[in-house]
């Protein structure tokens, strides 16, 4: 039978016994990663972080950072997914003086700002195709340009980057470059998530839920067992970020002493699995370009065009209408705009390249 939490005694243990700042648990899982991030922290070896949304990977790119001989310099973030994709190339490499149009002055990069430090990039599948060989040409030559600028830079960091895509799967829709792949995946570390190191959520609840209530003035001081109960039955789609989440809530419901059942209740039919939320994402992406493109009569350039209309260059725009698997046959109307991507892919042979020609490639490693 479950043990009421009690918060205070279990929260002071919990300061003694965390390994890294902000990543909570003693689950054999949890244990494999940070014995990985303490393998890998004290090189400078290029990381690649996988782990679904919410499982705190940003946390573990903190600290590999910290843990690094470069903790004293520059530890800089970027999510590639909250750039658009037009600013993205000048936002990591910079850009001089008249690069294009609106470029008053010259500019630092992310990858200047990280100088002799590290760069988190975070969101690497989102990374436009046309961005991509220059981030590969910094990986290879340890160099890179500004953009309008004929001098090359010297690049002296580390990169730590992440995403909750499957990479390969993106390398066969051709949507993420193979060679790019071979050059980020040196040390894959892979987060588990929060479903499967379940024996952590009555350590994340003491770590939360203190928290919380200092925050807003509550005097909470156990759990439940029931509520615990109700807590660890949970898949977790969001994972630790969405038990947070709920916690939250619950904190602010909790009118006693004590977080019983009624104050986390309510959250279990909410949640999506991560997959399906992906797929509601890309689905609403896909159908707002199909109705765009419809509008334009699929004409993707030219100042009427769809890209100009979406705000969007060219090349980016033809880059998610690959990457999203929208057909001719859509552009015509002569489609459903609402089509899922993969329903749409079934029907499209990708173009790869032949076994033997990946198998070539330098740094190539066998696949399960």
């Amino acid at each position: 039978m479950k043990q009421r939490i009690y918060l205070e005694r279990t929260h002071a243990r919990l300061g003694t016994s965390s390994v890294l700042p902000g990543i909570v648990g003693t689950s054999r899982a949890l244990a494999d990663v940070l014995q990985q991030v303490d393998l890998v922290a004290r090189t400078t070896t290029t990381v690649l972080i996988l782990g679904e949304t919410g499982t705190g990977k940003e946390l573990v790119s903190k600290a590999i950072h910290a843990q690094s001989p470069r903790a004293d310099s520059s530890f800089v973030k970027v999510n590639c997914s909250a750039i658009p994709s037009a600013l993205l190339e000048s936002e990591l490499f910079g850009h001089e003086k008249g690069a294009f149009t609106g470029a008053i002055a010259r500019r630092i990069g992310r990858f200047e700002q990280a100088e002799q430090g590290s760069i988190f990039l975070d969101e690497i599948g989102e990374l436009p195709l046309e961005v991509q060989p220059k981030l590969l040409r910094l990986l290879q030559e340890r160099e890179y340009q500004r953009l309008g600028s004929n001098r090359t830079e010297a690049a002296d960091i580390r990169l730590i980057v992440a995403t909750h895509r499957d990479l390969v799967d993106m390398c066969k829709a051709g949507t993420f470059r193979m060679d790019l792949l071979y050059r980020l995946n040196v040390f894959p570390i892979r987060l588990p998530a929060l479903r499967d190191r379940r024996e952590d959520i009555p350590l994340l609840v003491a770590h939360f839920v203190p928290r919380f209530a200092r925050r807003f003035g509550k005097d909470v001081r156990t759990v439940s067992p029931a509520a615990l109960r109700q807590l660890e039955s949970y898949d977790w789609p969001g994972n630790v970020r969405e038990l947070e989440n709920v916690l939250e809530r619950a904190v602010i419901r909790c009118a006693g002493s004590e977080l019983d059942v009624e104050c986390v209740s309510g959250f279990e039919g909410a949640g999506l699995s991560p997959k399906l939320l992906d797929q509601s994402f890309d689905a609403a992406v896909r159908a707002h370009i199909v109705s765009v493109l419809k509008s334009a009569k699929g004409v993707v350039g030219g100042p009427n065009g769809a890209a100009a209309r979406l705000g969007l260059k060219r090349s980016t725009l033809n880059f998610k209408i690959k990457k999203l698997g929208i057909e001719p046959a859509v552009l015509r109307g002569t489609q459903d705009c609402c089509a899922s991507p993969e329903h749409s892919r079934a029907r499209m042979e990708p173009k790869l390249a032949p076994p033997h020609a990946i198998a070539a490639q330098p740094g190539a490693w066998p696949r399960s």
